[in-house]
């Protein structure tokens, strides 16, 4: 579903032949953000025509190349872009991070192994931050407020995880990761980190 409303998504914007959709995915860092298997992109756009949701505008021929085919949507394409968009903002799906299953057990582990594993996904966590921060101060300026919400919530999810990473692995060093009984937030709840 993600990939066909990203295909729509860049429709709307103008027609494009696979590959320009596929490069746009690309320069967009989509990947980054949501499950998209590239592989199935060409899949996804036969089957966009097919069922109507997209029309070929163009067919570009070469002697030394495939030609290339460009599509534009239908309206009722434009409909099921509405409904698949409409759809994502419903869906409340939780979040699977990776380390949750390991966390309740990660008491077990030696911390002289552990530890240079966290401090490892602390400085990918720093990066990301950056890399968030960084990409939104150059963009703010060029991009539609909505991509601007993309851009601060994925650099606000980075930061959280930091965070919570910084806050683990100190647990993991001052050998608290089995302590039972005391709470990490204060009865009155989290305090909010800048």
């Amino acid at each position: 579903m993600s990939m066909k409303l990203a295909i729509l998504g860049l429709l709307l914007e103008g027609d494009h032949h696979p590959y320009e959709i596929r490069i746009k995915m690309k320069d967009r860092g989509m990947d980054q953000y949501t499950k998209l298997q590239m592989g199935s992109l060409y899949y996804a756009v036969d089957r966009l025509a097919e069922d109507g949701y997209i029309e070929a505008v163009e067919t570009i021929q070469s002697d030394s190349r495939p030609d290339k085919t460009i599509y534009r949507i239908t309206d009722a394409g434009r409909k099921l872009f509405e409904q698949l968009l409409l759809k994502k903002f419903r869906d409340i799906e939780p979040v699977h991070h990776p380390l949750y299953i390991a966390l309740p057990f990660s008491r077990h582990a030696d911390p002289a192994v552990l530890a240079p594993i966290l401090e490892s996904r602390i400085r990918e966590a720093e990066h990301r931050v950056n890399q968030a921060y960084q990409l939104y101060v150059e963009h703010q300026h060029i991009v539609p407020r909505s991509t601007q919400h993309l851009m601060i919530g994925m650099y606000e999810h980075a930061k959280t995880d930091l965070n919570w990473l910084k806050r683990l692995n100190e647990d993991l060093v001052q050998g608290n990761l089995g302590t039972i009984g005391e709470p990490l937030f204060p009865e009155d709840g989290p305090e909010e980190e800048q």
